[in-house]
């Protein structure tokens, strides 16, 4: 996860928000044995900010990360109502109680909507997060853990927390084809998620080398520069890319 210094106190994040300037982009995911796109993840920008990461922990600052994550969960719906999506939570907003409003834009999405929270950033107040969780979840939200690999690293949090999807920080995932013990790892972790009842991405896939070498651990789906980069409207993989990835695929079936 990116991390940056706290932005000057003169942004206002409500101010920002009251007048909607920010927007989100996409980037699909991609099932990795039949080059369909799987889902998109939602990602947002602000041009008050030098990053996602800055604007977020302004909201976190300034007590209204729940009212940011509602807008960014709206304009996700808004701009992606004919695919599954993928939203990141930030932890602080389960202190708030926008995610449990009935009027979430999550319970009226057509297809599957998964919740991401940072593996890199351990959810304080756990029992009282897991409770949030639970609830959506009995809604018919869907948790994905991310940023497996990056930093703080703890399996206990995917035994505990039981998510349907696990994503492969890109930390795993650069030049996963130069190093053998590394794919005998991301290897076990498909498998070790799979027994767990997860499906696994891999982030951050910027070359078909690594494409191929994430295909040969087992992973799931995909997702990275290489395939899409983010945008909106929704980004598809190109012609050409396709066309590189389909004989890795033939290959790893056959």
């Amino acid at each position: 996860m990116e991390t940056s210094s706290a932005p000057p106190p003169s942004i206002d994040v409500r101010e920002i928000l009251a007048k909607r300037d920010l927007k989100v982009v996409f980037q699909p995911l991609i099932d990795l044995t039949s080059l369909e796109i799987y889902a998109y993840e939602t990602l947002v920008r602000c041009q008050a900010f030098r990053s996602p990461p800055e604007f977020i922990s302004a909201a976190v600052d300034q007590g209204c990360v729940g009212e940011l994550g509602r807008t960014i969960r709206e304009l996700a719906v808004d701009g992606c109502r004919d695919h599954p999506l993928f939203v990141n939570i930030d932890p602080h907003e389960f202190d708030q109680g926008w995610l449990i409003r009935p009027d979430d834009p999550i319970f009226g999405h057509p297809h599957d909507f998964h919740l991401e929270i940072t593996e890199s950033v351990p959810l304080s107040h756990h029992k009282h997060c897991s409770g949030v969780l639970n609830e959506v979840r009995r809604r018919g939200a869907r948790l994905a853990v991310d940023d497996l690999g990056a930093g703080y690293s703890n399996l206990k949090y995917i035994s505990d927390l039981s998510p349907e999807i696990v994503k492969i920080d890109r930390g795993l995932v650069k030049d996963l084809h130069l190093d053998k013990r590394l794919q005998t790892l991301v290897g076990a972790i498909v498998y070790l998620c799979e027994r767990l009842g997860a499906k696994v991405v891999a982030e951050g896939i910027e070359t078909v080398e690594e494409f191929e070498a994430v295909v040969g651990a087992g992973v799931h789906y995909g997702q990275g520069y290489f395939l899409a980069r983010p945008g909106n409207p929704l980004p598809t993989v190109a012609s050409d890319i396709l066309a590189k990835c389909r004989p890795i695929i033939d290959t790893a079936r056959g």
